[in-house]
């Protein structure tokens, strides 16, 4: 079999945590700040899990992880 290519946008924006679970970054973070209340901006921090509906589909994308 030959090796499978990892898609390249897939694998700058998705990671995976200790125990195997995907993370991602918030969304509508980039610009236009002023128009978006603190508390959107607070909780948009940092990062959180791939929804469960959503991980078969990235992990499509990334074959060796």
């Amino acid at each position: 079999m030959p090796k499978l290519k990892n898609k390249s946008a897939v694998k700058k924006r998705f990671g995976v945590t200790g125990t195997g679970k995907l993370k991602r970054n918030f969304a509508n973070k980039r610009h236009l700040l002023f128009n978006k209340g603190t508390k959107m901006k607070r909780q948009a921090r940092g990062t959180t899990l791939v929804n469960e509906s959503d991980v078969k589909i990235v992990k499509q994308f990334l074959p060796y992880l």
